[in-house]
C-alpha cells in the first residue's frame, strides 16, 4: 500500500463520525439565503457610532437597510433583542484553506518549489470545504485574507469570505503579490552562522530582489512597447505589481529590516503593504512617515528578542497606531484563526483601545485592501456579513448567535461542536466493570 493511499485512507476514517452524525440527523444544514430582518438590535456600525434598539434589513446579500420600524414584507424576521450586530470581523493573513492537516504533506498547499513564484494563486487552492472554515467562521471571523508563503516571491494572496462551493464564489475582490524580504539577521536560537556570514547571505538576498525586480521592469517595459514575448508568467505577475495593478505585500519583521523596506520600495511608485511587522514598534514613526499601512500579528507571541518585555506583541499594534500607522490584525494561522477575536482583545488591552482594535478587524483592513465599499462596516449598500453576539466579541463570555455572509444565514454548527455533541451524551455510555 503506498503512502498516498494510506495517506487518504487515514483522512477518510477521520471523516467517518461527521458522516455518521449526518446520517443521524436525516440532513445537512447549509448555509440559506433569503430577506432577513435583523430585529431590535444594537448595532455597532464602526463608521456611524453605536445605533441603540435599531433594525438591518439584508436582502440580496446586501445590507439593504438600517433603521427603526422597518417592514418585514417577505423576510424572516430574527428577534435581535438585547443582542448586538457587528460587521463581519476580516483576518488580515491567513493560511487557512491552504491547509487541511498540516502534519500530511498532501493536505499543504501555501508553498509552490522555487524561489520566485509570484504566479501561484492562493484562491486556485483554497478548499472550499475545509473543515477549519466552518470552525473559523461561527467565531464571528467572516472574510480572511489567505496567504502563500516560502521563498522570495511565493505567490498571490487573495481575499476570500468563507462561504460558497468554489474559490471563485469565495472570493473577497482583493488580491496582492506576496514578498518574503530578505531578513538580515539569525533565523532562530538555533542559527550557528558567523554576524559575517549573516551579512553576506543578506546582502546577497537584496541583491537578487533587486535583479529580479529589474527583469520585472524590462519586461513590463518590452511588453509596453508592442514587443513578442516569451511565457515568463514570474515575470507577468511582477509586472502588475510595478504597473500599479496589484500591490505588494511585504512580509518584514526585525527593525532594521523594516528600515531598510522602507529604503527599498522609495521612488518605486507602487501599491505597499507591510505584514508581520513584529519589531514595527521600535521605527513605528518611520513607517508612519512613509505612509505603510501594516497588517501585524499574530498578537498573542512571544517577544522577538530575549530583552524585551513579555507584552511587547501585545503593545506593538498600540505603538504603531499611536505613530500614525493604519494597522489591521492577522492571526498568521490556519487551524486556528477563529481566536482573531482574542488577538484584538489583547491589542485593545495593550494600548490599541477597544474602538481602535475593533476597526482594526472591520474597516481598516478593508480599507487596507481597497474594498472598504463592501466591507468593515454596517452600512446600507455593503455586503451582508455581519456578526450577532450576546456582547463583545472580544470577550470570551460573548456567545456568537447568528453569522450572515454575504447574505446567507450561516448554520451554527462545525465538526468540533458536532463532536462535543455526539459525545456529550454517549449513549449507550462506557459500562463500568
Amino acid at each position: 500500500m503506498n503512502r498516498m493511499y494510506k495517506t487518504f485512507c487515514a483522512l477518510l476514517l477521520a471523516l467517518l463520525p461527521v458522516v455518521a452524525m449526518a446520517q443521524i440527523d436525516g440532513e445537512f444544514v447549509k448555509p440559506r439565503n433569503g430577506k432577513f430582518l435583523l430585529k431590535n438590535a444594537t448595532v455597532v456600525t464602526v463608521t456611524k457610532g453605536t445605533l441603540a434598539n435599531t433594525s438591518v434589513l439584508l436582502e440580496n446579500g446586501k445590507i439593504s437597510k438600517v433603521g427603526t420600524n422597518l417592514s418585514s414584507d417577505g423576510a424572516e424576521v430574527i428577534d435581535c433583542t438585547g443582542l448586538f450586530i457587528y460587521p463581519g470581523i476580516i483576518d488580515g493573513g491567513t493560511r487557512l484553506g491552504l491547509v487541511e492537516v498540516s502534519s500530511v504533506p498532501e493536505t499543504v498547499d501555501y508553498a509552490d518549489v522555487g524561489n520566485v513564484t509570484p504566479n501561484m494563486q492562493a484562491l486556485t487552492t483554497v478548499n472550499p470545504n475545509s473543515e477549519a472554515i466552518g470552525v473559523t467562521r461561527v467565531s464571528g471571523v467572516t472574510t480572511v485574507l489567505t496567504v502563500p508563503s516560502g521563498g522570495l516571491f511565493p505567490g498571490t494572496a487573495a481575499l476570500i469570505n468563507l462561504n460558497g462551493y468554489t474559490p471563485d464564489q469565495m472570493y473577497g475582490g482583493f488580491k496582492a503579490v506576496a514578498m518574503i524580504f530578505p531578513n538580515s539577521g539569525r533565523r532562530g536560537r538555533f542559527d550557528r552562522r558567523s554576524d559575517e556570514d549573516i551579512k553576506k547571505e543578506g546582502e546577497k538576498a537584496l541583491k537578487d530582489a533587486n535583479d529580479i525586480w529589474d527583469n520585472a521592469k524590462s519586461y513590463l517595459e518590452l511588453k509596453k512597447s508592442g514587443a513578442t514575448l516569451a511565457y515568463f508568467p514570474e515575470m507577468e505577475q511582477l509586472s502588475k505589481v510595478i504597473s500599479g495593478e496589484l500591490p505588494l505585500l511585504i512580509e518584514v519583521n526585525a527593525a532594521s529590516d523594516i528600515q531598510q523596506a522602507i529604503k527599498w520600495v522609495e521612488g518605486k511608485n507602487i501599491k505597499v503593504i507591510f505584514t508581520g511587522v513584529a519589531e514595527g514598534w521600535r521605527v513605528a514613526e518611520q513607517i508612519a512617515k512613509a505612509k505603510i499601512p501594516v497588517v501585524t500579528g499574530p498578537i498573542q507571541d512571544l517577544p522577538t528578542r530575549g530583552s524585551d518585555r513579555y507584552d511587547t506583541p501585545y503593545a506593538n499594534a498600540g505603538m504603531l497606531a499611536k505613530a500614525g500607522v493604519k494597522v489591521a490584525l492577522r492571526t498568521d494561522e490556519e487551524e486556528n484563526v477563529r481566536n482573531l477575536p482574542f488577538h484584538a482583545a489583547f491589542a485593545a488591552a495593550y494600548g490599541l483601545g477597544k474602538e481602535e482594535a475593533l476597526k482594526a478587524v472591520t474597516i481598516n483592513p478593508a480599507e487596507i485592501f481597497g474594498v472598504a465599499d463592501q466591507y468593515g462596516s454596517v452600512e446600507v449598500g455593503k455586503r451582508a456579513n455581519l456578526v450577532v453576539s450576546t456582547g463583545d466579541p472580544f470577550e470570551t463570555r460573548s456567545q456568537i448567535i447568528h453569522v450572515f455572509i454575504d447574505g446567507y444565514r450561516i448554520p451554527m454548527s462545525n465538526r468540533h461542536i458536532r463532536l462535543y455533541q455526539e459525545f456529550l451524551e454517549r449513549s449507550p455510555g462506557l459500562k463500568s466493570n
